[in-house]
């Protein structure tokens, strides 16, 4: 496939929060002195299928520490893995490579640096968007989060365990016996339990969208970069319950826009679901799509809201798959204001407005599709890495890439499919193929990475994918339930009889009113 008609490829997916390296550590008190049994090895399953051992030990503030990592064998593949050794400052002190022993294509490269907590950390976050990390094997002292808390839990695990990383300082297991805590609610990822705290969700980016690769379009134009800092700041400053602020867009961002919209308009008609082309024409009379004008997220949350409860608010970059799924959880968006670079309008390696606009927005107008959404984000708070990577997948099948059957005929539901214009005439095509939805077997379907994806799934509605997402939910292994309160727009946990009791008492005084 040529790379212009591969506008969202699951590279970009997975730097979006799919690489499901999700929450921050818990936040409570330090349980006594914690530690990791240090004979564990593990494995860390990342979205795209990507399996490696990695050791549950930590990196101290300074000090000597290893990195083995898998990249395709090809011609400069080395050089730039070891360039960001470079850029974050990262002293190797030796490095070894070998043939890979899980695929035949790919070499595996073994680094043993000298670093600091937190240049290991950006390392390592940059290495995951380029080689498949394998092990890790930092040094030996336990790493504390900002306020001094241990991060790591004595968990006496067996050396078949899996591990898989939850954040950029911590590990925990994916498959682990009961983590040493005074509750059971402690041992769970921390997750927002009011839709304010969504403001902390958004502020952990995984990259920055200013911060382009170097196969960016964009990398070498400074007027674009300073541009999207731009839309950086204007993310990050955003707080829960401000109207979002409005974009005065370029002439060139307008031109940008305009070839996107009117290449998939054409298509609209012939491969997007009715209830994608019901809300087309509403958006354009309310929030101003057009091909002349750039719509205001300030806008589109506006309908949103009114159309069925959903709002969205400005993001910078890449969220982790915890924080973004999150955010569905209260039927919020987090949506990106800033547009490709214009030299290519028909590609971009990262989400923009325009993947947003055109992609998600008229769907999230649709009161079904709409609370399919949040209970996928509902069912992955709290949940542990291995469920969240499988939610995640789901979600990249259905939300992002999902088919459907409307008179008799294949029409696709999926953002990423209505945002691009290769893969939206490939997958209604002959040639690709379809499969049913069943989350227990699509959650295992890898993503792929430089060309269409292998399979794409379909429903017979969004009523039915709902139907055999809640079933699958109910393999989430979770200490408690959660409810949505809509009034306080909170998360209120179900653990006990009685909180399950003053639940059904709500909703039985909702009926009789």
């Amino acid at each position: 496939m040529q790379p212009a008609m591969m506008m969202f490829s699951s590279k970009y997916w997975a730097r979006r929060g799919f690489s499901l390296d999700s929450s921050l550590p818990e936040e409570r008190p330090a349980v006594g002195s914690l530690t990791l049994n240090r004979s564990s090895s593990g494995k860390n399953e990342e979205k795209k299928g990507n399996k490696g051992n990695g050791k549950g030990e930590s990196v101290s503030e300074g000090g000597k520490t290893a990195v083995v990592f898998s990249l395709k064998n090809e011609v400069g593949g080395l050089v730039k893995a070891l360039r960001l050794f470079q850029e974050k400052h990262v002293s190797m002190v030796h490095i070894e490579s070998r043939k890979s022993k899980r695929r035949n294509s790919e070499v595996e490269i073994f680094v043993d640096c000298d670093c600091s907590k937190k240049e290991f950390n950006e390392l390592i976050q940059l290495l995951k968007f380029q080689t498949n990390i394998v092990s890790l094997n930092p040094p030996e002292n336990i790493w504390t989060d900002e306020e001094g808390k241990a991060v790591f839990v004595s968990l006496g695990l067996d050396t078949d365990k899996r591990f898989a990383q939850v954040s950029p300082w911590s590990y925990t297991p994916v498959h682990s016996t009961r983590i040493l805590s005074s509750t059971d609610l402690d041992c769970v990822p921390w997750f927002p339990r009011k839709i304010s705290e969504l403001d902390k969700c958004s502020q952990r980016v995984l990259m920055y969208g200013s911060e382009l690769d170097a196969d960016h379009p964009g990398f070498k134009d400074n007027v674009y970069r300073q541009r999207r800092k731009y839309f950086v700041d204007v993310a990050m400053s955003y707080k829960y319950g401000q109207p979002i602020p409005r974009v005065e867009y370029t002439a060139e961002e307008i031109k940008t826009w305009g070839v996107v919209f009117r290449e998939l308009s054409k298509l609209y008609p012939t491969h997007a679901c009715r209830e994608y082309l019901k809300n087309f024409p509403l958006l354009t009379k309310y929030c101003g799509y057009r091909e002349d004008n750039v719509p205001q997220l300030e806008d589109v949350s506006i309908f949103l809201k009114e159309r069925s409860g959903f709002t969205v608010r400005p993001v910078a970059g890449y969220l982790s798959p915890r924080d973004f799924l999150a955010g569905l959880a209260y039927r919020v968006f987090h949506c990106t204001q800033y547009i490709r670079h214009g030299s290519d309008p028909l590609y971009t390696p990262e989400p923009d407005t325009c993947h947003e606009l055109l992609g998600h927005v008229p769907l999230l107008a649709d009161p079904k599709f709409a609370q399919f959404s949040q209970e996928i984000g509902l069912a992955s708070l709290g949940a542990s890495d291995e469920d969240v990577q499988k939610l995640a997948t789901c979600y990249f099948f259905t939300i992002e890439f999902g088919l459907c059957k409307q008179e008799g005929q294949l029409r696709a539901y999926g953002a990423g499919l209505l945002s691009s214009i290769g893969e939206l005439k490939h997958a209604l095509s002959d040639k690709a193929n379809v499969k049913t939805f069943d989350p227990k077997t699509t959650c295992l379907q890898e993503c792929l990475i430089t060309t269409f994806q292998e399979a794409y799934f379909v429903s017979e509605s969004f009523e039915e994918a709902k139907e055999k997402m809640r079933d699958f939910a109910k393999s989430i292994n979770r200490p408690f339930s959660v409810y949505f309160n809509p009034y306080t727009q909170s998360i209120e946990i179900l653990k006990d009889t009685r909180s399950i009791e003053n639940v059904v008492q709500d909703l039985r005084s909702d009926l009789n009113t």
